[in-house]
């Protein structure tokens, strides 16, 4: 059959459909590029860059340095005073005498086994313990003395000489500072002997509450007896009463005593805190 006989009837048959892809809408890219040129970022793109590294980091400025040095220097010295108000607060606490406390220890002046002058400053930043006796005591201040010595010699393996063993006669008519001297020098070599003349000695006994007999016109040939209280005291840095041992407490239990005072002296903030 001829093509020409043939076109009538592909005419009449139903034309065929060709389905073609949609076309895509154009997309705005982030990057515009030229040729030949690396590619750029829009401004937006680079804001939003901007604000997620400061996200991420934070803004470091020097503004910002400087605040935070500023920060730091006002930091430091309010809590440097802040220590200083706690120091000065301890200090205080540790003037102010306890509630039943009894009241032992003040002011007097006597003279030490050296021959210079011996006063209640003198005490002042040292542990103390003291004994009121007298260098013709049979047997009762030889044994008192040694137990005291005993104390400190423990309390100074412990922590160091921070003990100042005092002994202060109440026979001032024939303790005379030479006789003095050679009596403390049998007990320990720290041990400070205390004498003076009758009134300084009866101020100094009635400061520590300290019961002696010896008479007031008494010489040193007279044939007299002495009685006196029988215990030695704990004196704090402060020049405070802390506790006072009789004959019957043994120098283990006056050593756990120290200790235990000690303990708490340094809790509270110690020589520092009292400003001693």
């Amino acid at each position: 059959m001829s093509l020409r006989l043939l076109r009538p009837a592909l005419r009449a048959r139903a034309p065929l459909a060709i389905a073609r892809a949609p076309v895509a809408a154009p997309r705005f890219r982030a990057y515009s590029t030229e040729p030949g040129q690396p590619a750029k970022e829009s401004d937006s793109v680079r804001a939003s860059n901007r604000a997620a590294n400061e996200a991420a980091v934070g803004p470091f400025t020097w503004k910002a340095a400087g605040v935070f040095v500023v920060v730091g220097v006002g930091l430091y010295f309010y809590f440097t005073n802040e220590k200083a108000k706690v120091l000065e607060r301890r200090r205080k606490e540790l003037e102010t005498k306890s509630v039943g406390r009894p009241s032992i220890g003040g002011p007097f002046v006597l003279t030490d086994h050296h021959g210079k002058d011996f006063t209640e400053k003198d005490l002042l930043g040292k542990w103390t313990l003291i004994y009121f006796g007298f260098t013709h005591c049979p047997d009762i201040c030889p044994e008192e003395l040694d137990k005291m010595a005993a104390v400190v010699d423990q309390i100074d393996k412990e922590k160091g000489p921070i003990t100042l063993p005092v002994f202060v006669s109440v026979d001032p008519a024939r303790d005379s500072v030479k006789q003095v001297a050679n009596y403390v020098a049998e007990f320990h070599p720290r041990l400070v002997g205390l004498t003076g003349d009758y009134d300084s000695v009866k101020r100094a006994c009635k400061s520590y509450r300290v019961y002696f007999s010896t008479p007031p016109d008494a010489k040193a040939t007279d044939d007299y007896l002495v009685d006196h209280s029988i215990f030695f005291y704990l004196m704090d840095p402060l020049g405070q009463f802390v506790d006072a041992f009789g004959k019957n407490t043994t120098a283990e239990e006056v050593t756990e005593k120290v200790r235990e005072a000690m303990g708490k002296w340094e809790a509270a903030g110690g020589n520092k805190a009292a400003g001693v």
